[in-house]
């Protein structure tokens, strides 16, 4: 699997910067370092977690002036000797220095590699490890909250709670096949029966999390669509709060799209003005709108807006009728209310479902598109979940998982045999098991890791 060679890399950013901060980690790391290392004492003397100022210095050659970090074994993230060298951040000072760590007989660590050994020494579990990265790329105070929760072990405790409970009535039925000539029964099937039936609630549970998860990880892909001059391009500025797309009343402005990112209430959307949606001029309009179309197929989210002033409720309907929408959660806005009274446009529009009146040219009613907007993302929820799933590799394991406990409750109605159970439990054990690294095998860490930075 993994040897026990000293492993060494950059962990923070590249390029050049105030400092950089090199790490080392492995059996040799601290006589490696001290080798390099010229301070008041040697760096196996000291206490760990303790950190000391001295030079790097390549046989006569000096480096640079460094403060340098020990957590000795087992008190350190991968529970090895680890040290970390604080140089200043200068590409060249960094490379000389990675240099030295690899003639002393060090070698350049593999992506993830220091999360891995954390994992495969008990200091994280794997669950607990994705989370790192998760935590690393946050780009919303959800997501980062998120990946909080799920680095300290919320939702790992509740899978293993989970896996405990159904491993306690699965060593009774598997005893039971220890005594299969005395038909024996150790396992109450109406306990068994409840218990799948409790866990199976569950899994369904944090499973229906997942489409909240992914979106909250991942940012929510939001598209404006609508007619030329809807004023698309005017609800981007004023919803970024600057002037990033081009607004012209010359209809048919906008070519391409326009992806922009925003934060409401700590959750990302990725905001995308599109193409008006008409009967295309020309050729180059006529491939802007299958654009359109296009990113409306791909989006989580849809904003339909509408001039108030210059369609009919009917115009409106017979849009979404010609949109590839199906099940997508979708948002009617009309638009350019400045001077229309609220009893006329209810009294225009009040066939649509829940559509809200803003006016983006002033910025009027936004607040109220942007509560809606995060209404959208939580599906009913006031808040996010305490435990909230937003891995694919998870999903698939509870998935595997309801389908185990579905064959064994099916089992259980039909009186099948104790064998077939007992294996269909054990199927779901394992599924359960490889969301937090309980089972596993080399191929799924290298996939996992991999897509882990260097240095982490």
């Amino acid at each position: 699997m993994y040897n026990r060679d000293t492993i060494v890399a950059l962990s923070t950013a590249p390029g050049t910067a105030a400092i950089a901060v090199i790490r080392l980690s492995g059996a040799d790391a601290i006589p490696l370092a001290d080798r390099l290392f010229h301070g008041k004492k040697k760096l196996a003397d000291c206490a760990s977690h303790t950190a000391h100022f001295g030079r790097i210095q390549s046989g006569s050659r000096w480096i640079d002036d460094v403060v340098v970090t020990v957590f000795k074994a087992p008190h350190s993230y991968t529970k090895e000797h680890t040290v970390e060298i604080s140089c200043h951040g200068s590409t060249y000072i960094v490379q000389q220095i990675l240099q030295a760590c690899i003639q002393q007989g060090a070698r350049t660590a593999k992506a993830g590699e220091f999360t891995m050994r954390a994992f495969l020494n008990g200091t994280l579990d794997l669950s607990q490890a994705e989370a790192v990265a998760d935590l690393i790329h946050s780009e919303s105070e959800a997501a980062h909250r998120m990946a909080i929760e799920q680095m300290r072990g919320g939702f790992s405790d509740e899978i293993k709670r989970l896996r405990d409970e159904l491993i306690q009535l699965a060593s009774l039925l598997e005893l039971e096949l220890d005594f299969s000539e005395e038909d024996v029964e150790f396992a109450n099937r109406d306990q068994l029966n409840e218990l799948l039936l409790r866990i199976r609630k569950y899994v369904t549970s944090l499973m229906d999390s997942f489409q909240l998860g992914n979106v909250i990880k991942n940012g929510v892909t939001t598209v404006i669509a609508g007619r030329p001059n809807a004023g698309k391009s005017t609800l981007l500025n004023a919803l970024l709060n600057e002037e990033r797309a081009i607004v012209s009343e010359i209809p048919g402005t906008t070519r391409d799209t326009i992806e922009e990112s925003l934060n409401i209430n700590g959750i990302l959307f990725r905001l995308i003005d599109t193409a008006g949606i008409r009967d295309a001029a020309d050729e180059i309009e006529k491939i802007g709108v299958q654009k359109t179309m296009q990113k409306i197929q791909q989006s989580a989210l849809l904003i339909y807006l509408f001039d108030v002033n210059g369609m009919r409720e009917e115009d409106v309907l017979q849009d979404l009728k010609q949109l590839p929408i199906q099940d997508m959660p979708l948002i009617l806005v009309g638009n350019k209310c400045e001077e229309r009274n609220p009893d006329e446009l209810d009294a225009s529009f009040g066939g649509l479902d829940q559509v809200i009146f803003i006016a983006a040219k002033t910025k009027q009613h936004l607040q109220d598109l942007k509560h809606r907007l995060v209404d959208a993302v939580l599906v009913g929820n006031k808040s996010m979940p305490d435990v909230v799933v937003s891995n694919a590799r998870h999903y698939d394991a509870l998935l595997r998982t309801q389908t185990a406990l579905d064959e064994a409750l099916t089992g259980i109605a039909l009186q099948h045999s104790k064998e077939l159970i007992a294996l269909d439990i054990r199927q779901a054990l394992d599924a359960l098991g490889e969301i937090a690294g309980i089972i596993y095998h080399d191929d799924l860490l290298d996939h996992i890791f991999s897509k882990f930075c260097i240095g982490k």
